[in-house]
């Protein structure tokens, strides 16, 4: 029975990876594709191409967006999109 267990436990420690691998290919395929995917829904995206701003402000912009214009994104897209905008218009 013990070794029932131990086999049980250990396909399921093996396979991890494999289920980790296949949720990382759901995501979307970079940070500017998902930025100008999301962002363009609702305006063009020279107005954030066109500006210069911190990390924190990038957040405020993007967080705004989300929480009280309704952007349809989550929180996980709403990190990816102000790492993208902080690091190509920082």
């Amino acid at each position: 029975m013990k070794h029932i267990s131990l086999c049980i436990t250990l396909a399921l420690f093996l396979s991890l990876p494999v289920v980790c691998a296949c949720s990382a290919e759901k995501q979307p395929g970079d940070s500017k594709t998902l930025f100008e995917k999301k962002c363009s829904g609702c305006h063009s995206l020279d107005k954030p191409k066109s500006k210069q701003k911190t990390a924190a402000e990038w957040t405020e912009t993007v967080m705004r967006m989300k929480n009280k214009n309704g952007a349809p994104v989550s929180d996980e897209e709403a990190k990816t999109i102000i790492d993208h905008l902080a690091k190509n218009y920082g």
